[in-house]
Order: C-alpha cells, then sequence, then structure tokens
C-alpha cells in the first residue's frame, strides 16, 4: 500500500517529513539524557522547530545558488 500524501511542493513535502524526524529524534535523545518526559518534551519541540526553519532557508539557498547566471534578471527578480 502506497501512502498519499497531499499535493504539496517537493521541497515543503521534504522539509515537513524531515521536521517529524526530527522531532522523533530530538525526543527521543533528550528522553535518553535527561531520564524526564517532561523535559525530553520541552527540549525535543524547541530545537527542532528552530532547526527546521534553518533547514527550508538551506533548501532556498542552494536552490538559488544552482539557478544559471542571469536567471535572476531574466526572472525580473
Amino acid at each position: 500500500m502506497r501512502l498519499k500524501f497531499p499535493a504539496l511542493p517537493q521541497p515543503a513535502l521534504k522539509t515537513l517529513t524531515y521536521s517529524v524526524m526530527h522531532f522523533t529524534v530530538a525526543i527521543s535523545v533528550a528522553f535518553a539524557l535527561t531520564g524526564s518526559w517532561q523535559a525530553a518534551l520541552a527540549i525535543g519541540m524547541i530545537e527542532p522547530v528552530v532547526q527546521t526553519i534553518a533547514y527550508a532557508l538551506h533548501e532556498r539557498a542552494w536552490a538559488r545558488a544552482q539557478r544559471p547566471p542571469g536567471a535572476k534578471a531574466a526572472a525580473g527578480i
């Protein structure tokens, strides 16, 4: 059975799935270090939000860097 995702642009879908994975890892590591679910959830909810935003900005920067020279002027940007 194949999962059906909403029709999102690939970078948005990639960012969404990355954020879910990141929340899981961050909460698990925080719990392993603290032994407290409250602390793990607090730490695990803050760090991935910041990291997800940074990831989206990173993807945009790479997309811009891969544009051919002059594409910015031709697009009127």
